[in-house]
């Protein structure tokens, strides 16, 4: 349930608003197995905590290379420094989720402030978001290297809403990951969790104050509000 009037609304990106499909398709042709794409992205996220935790720092395309080099060596699959990019490269040329481009517009439409928030660089971040053709619905597109620290960290939460000027309780984060929506939450956010196909929720955890299948079924119950 939503405590209150919600005024900004923060969009994670990556599975969240753009579908990844490419991604994975050139992964798990590149190393030859369809499990590869899945190992490889855990793997990624694994390590930008490891960064986190241990009060470090690496840019996540740098960590991208690297955990797929990790991988491609489980798989006993030489891929050169060339053809890492050249793969890797797909995540600038993501389409959005069917559902994603509706929404951002009856939201916007509707008066909230919208956000995109990325554990990616700015320069990737700001080239997904324009080939999607989405970024002109955001007020804000931030990248967790202005403060160093991944999601979901607290500062990284707190870091977006005092360059928008919102306090926690009237923020919303709306993503597609579980660990990104428990961060928020006990950042003090509102929460709103989007189960697209192979995601669920952590049982351990806090709720998410919404919980639907797409952004759009988000967007309808927010302007409900």
């Amino acid at each position: 349930m939503i405590a209150g009037k919600t005024k900004l609304l923060i969009f994670d990106v990556n599975e969240t608003l753009l579908d990844l499909s490419p991604l994975r398709v050139a992964v798990n042709g590149a190393l030859k197995n369809e499990s590869a794409f899945d190992i490889w992205f855990q793997m990624l996220l694994h390590y930008s905590l490891v960064e986190t935790v241990s009060l470090s720092y690496q840019d996540f395309s740098s960590m991208a290379e690297a955990t797929l080099k990790m991988v491609s060596k489980k798989f006993k699959i030489a891929v050169p420094d060339s053809g890492l990019g050249s793969i890797l490269g797909k995540i600038k040329e993501l389409p959005p989720h069917e559902d994603v481009p509706h929404a951002l517009n009856l939201l916007k439409e509707s008066g909230f402030k919208l956000v995109a928030f990325s554990n990616g660089n700015s320069k990737v971040l700001n080239e997904q978001l324009r080939f999607a053709q989405i970024d002109i619905f955001f007020d804000g597109i931030f990248s967790v290297e202005s403060v160093q620290k991944y999601k979901p960290h607290p500062s990284a939460y707190e870091y977006v809403l005092k360059e928008m000027q919102t306090s926690a309780k009237e923020a919303m984060m709306i993503a597609a990951h579980s660990w990104d929506v428990l961060g928020a939450k006990r950042a003090g956010m509102q929460t709103a969790f989007v189960e697209r196909d192979g995601k669920s929720i952590y049982p351990l955890g806090e709720a998410p104050d919404l919980v639907e299948k797409t952004v759009l079924e988000i967007a309808r119950a927010l302007m409900q509000q």
